[in-house]
């Protein structure tokens, strides 16, 4: 697999060649929906000016507008499925935007953290904007750049200079017929090579029913296109070498990536989701700016406590956030499933926080309890990865997790992007409170900033993971132990596994043992042990390897998932996972990989549909 990219996912492709480019950019688009279903859109040069159709919600609604608007026939074209970041999925939040004059069209995916700024700048030198996106913010800067060049590859090196964060960036202008330009910082963009026809698109399922040669971008590279070739260039304009490759895949599994399911596919991105979760969240003051919150900063300095609410693996990222806020900020929080929560007659009100987390943002379970929690008078925080959903819209404020599309009904990506929004909150709360520093706030955060690349680390050694798996394939019941951020991580190994295999699975608190569960254990029980590390709060290591000591005398096979450098585990494994030096509480992070991968591998092994489980849905939309 390739090395892997941050990317907020949308569906970029855009096609020059002889062709008609609206009826190969839509069939590119199909292939990508499953990267944005928020809206599409699609522009075409059409002599003096772009031609332009967009529809908020899935493809098929940008399609039946086609069927009574049809774009004219033109070899030059681009279009995109959004997945929403900045501003609701509408029609006119939708890609690709358009300048001042109807002459450029541009798509985007990734975020533009100076936007801002810019959009105030372009505002007061007489740009109007049609949109609320950052996006819009490169057409205007690329109509002025293209007006001071007259070349589009130019101005597009040229914006690229001034605009920070992570983005693909594809832009088409009437001046310029049979010119596609590309630009890429930290988000992946792709070119397929044709026979005099050219594509540029985020990934190379939008072209390999076409062709299977590709040339790759680099970091900071702009690529301009033409039916006969394609120039790669830094943004200061030296001339590079893309690298080119062939592509082996077949159009199905080009969809997932190469990968056999989407939940293997959504694993792997996992360093990109939380990568693009932390992104643009440490001001350049040291500061934690959640700008989605829209909360009050002097009510939050009010709340005397939280309720987090949430259903299944989101329930897992909220025992979770309770260490979290309890630790940083100070603050009592209670945890509730959410489908039990207003029938327990909870206690709330205007100085309560509750923090409602859902991967869709329709889990009706939850909204019913962001609704009654409302009616006592309590404020709402969704944590939610779908923009413009329900519960966000519901509550009084929403951080988005940016974890992309998730097709796989498993939760992966989505889990650990929610721990990374809880741990955003507490240490926000524990900011604005005043109970952490600005420096410690900072420190965190930079903590948090190294775990994209230790994620990565973890899946770069998991085929011995996923060996157990397959020797386990035949096994009644697998446990689960932990202790603190660990015992959450040990619910959520058995949910994967009962999830995906069909098999019992169950994770308890480690301290439990003897007082129940330590009945389960006999010879060849197979017992997964998420070890905290030996530093920080010792007295936890010693008391789970004490535990360990114990199932291990009545015959359990430990599988135990311990940091590198951890040799006081190394007489109790039968099996031993290593994942990198974490602080104790992001912990959580790195060690839930190997649990999601032994349950998507055991799955597998048993036969079973890991994209697709039984009986479950990935949105309850009932209670």
């Amino acid at each position: 697999m390739a090395a892997s990219t941050l990317s907020v996912m949308c569906g970029i492709v855009a096609y020059v060649g002889a062709r008609p480019a609206k009826d190969v950019v839509l069939e590119g688009l199909r292939r990508l929906e499953y990267r944005g279903y928020d809206s599409a859109g699609i522009a075409v040069l059409d002599g003096e000016e772009v031609e332009l159709r967009r529809k908020a919600g899935p493809l098929a609604n940008l399609e039946e507008l086609l069927a009574v608007s049809p774009l004219p026939s033109s070899g030059t074209g681009l279009g995109h499925t959004r997945w929403a970041t900045h501003g609701a999925p509408t029609d006119d939040n939708a890609h690709p935007h358009l300048d001042c004059k109807n002459a450029l069209a541009v798509i985007h995916n990734g975020v533009i953290e100076n936007h801002a700024t810019l959009r105030a700048q372009l505002l007061e030198a007489g740009h109007r904007f049609r949109s609320e996106t950052d996006t819009e913010v490169v057409a205007h800067l690329l109509e002025d750049a293209f007006g001071q060049s007259g070349d589009l590859a130019q101005a597009m090196r040229d914006v690229c200079r001034m605009i920070d964060g992570s983005f693909s960036l594809v832009a088409v202008h009437r001046d310029a017929p049979g010119v596609v330009v590309g630009a890429r910082r930290n988000s992946p963009l792709v070119v397929g090579v044709g026979d005099g026809e050219m594509f540029v698109a985020s990934d190379v399922a939008a072209f390999i029913s076409a062709t299977r040669d590709a040339l790759e971008l680099g970091q900071d590279q702009v690529v301009c296109v033409t039916p006969s070739g394609a120039e790669v260039t830094t943004f200061d304009g030296t001339v590079v070498n893309g690298r080119r490759y062939h592509v082996d895949w077949d159009i199905s599994a080009a969809e997932k990536g190469g990968y056999d399911y989407f939940m293997l596919k959504e694993i792997a991105e996992q360093p990109d989701a939380v990568a693009a979760t932390l992104l643009g969240r440490l001001t350049h003051e040291g500061t934690l700016a959640l700008d989605e919150t829209r909360l009050d900063p002097r009510l939050l300095r009010d709340v005397d406590k939280i309720v987090v609410v949430a259903c299944g693996s989101a329930y897992h990222a909220g025992l979770i956030a309770k260490y979290a806020i309890e630790h940083w900020a100070g603050l009592p929080c209670e945890v509730e499933l959410a489908s039990e929560f207003r029938y327990r007659d909870p206690i709330l009100d205007k100085q309560s926080l509750v923090i409602a987390i859902s991967q869709s943002g329709e889990t009706l379970d939850t909204l019913m309890a962001v609704q009654h929690a409302k009616e006592m008078g309590a404020r709402v925080l969704a944590i939610c990865n779908v923009n413009g959903s329900t519960i966000p819209r519901a509550s009084d404020a929403v951080l988005y997790t940016r974890a992309g599309p998730e097709i796989g009904v498993a939760a992966t990506k989505s889990f650990v992007t929610q721990l990374v929004a809880v741990y955003l909150v507490a240490l926000y709360l524990g900011q604005v409170r005043g109970t952490k520093f600005g420096d410690e706030v900072a420190e965190v955060v930079h903590e948090l900033a190294a775990t994209p690349e230790k994620v990565a680390q973890v899946l770069q050694t998991m085929e011995p993971v996923r060996e157990i798996a397959r020797q386990l394939a035949s096994a009644p019941t697998v446990l689960f132990l932990g202790r603190h951020v660990g015992y959450p991580v040990a619910l959520e190994g058995a949910l994967k596994l009962k999830e995906l295999a069909y098999m019992h699975a169950e994770g308890f608190a480690a301290g439990e043992l003897k007082h129940g569960p330590i009945a389960l254990i006999e010879r060849g029980v197979p017992v997964v042990i998420v070890m905290p590390p030996p530093t920080g709060r010792a007295v936890l290591h010693s008391k789970l390897l004490a535990n360990m000591q114990e199932v291990r005398a009545r015959g359990a096979y430990t599988i135990v998932i311990a940091e590198e450098g951890d040799t006081a585990v190394e007489p109790y494994a039968d099996e031993l996972v290593r994942v990198p030096r974490v602080a104790t509480l992001l912990q959580p992070i790195v060690s839930v990989i190997p649990l999601q991968v032994f349950a998507s591998e055991l799955a597998v092994a048993r036969g079973n549909n890991v994209d697709r489980p039984r009986n479950l849905a990935k949105s309850v939309t009932v209670e």
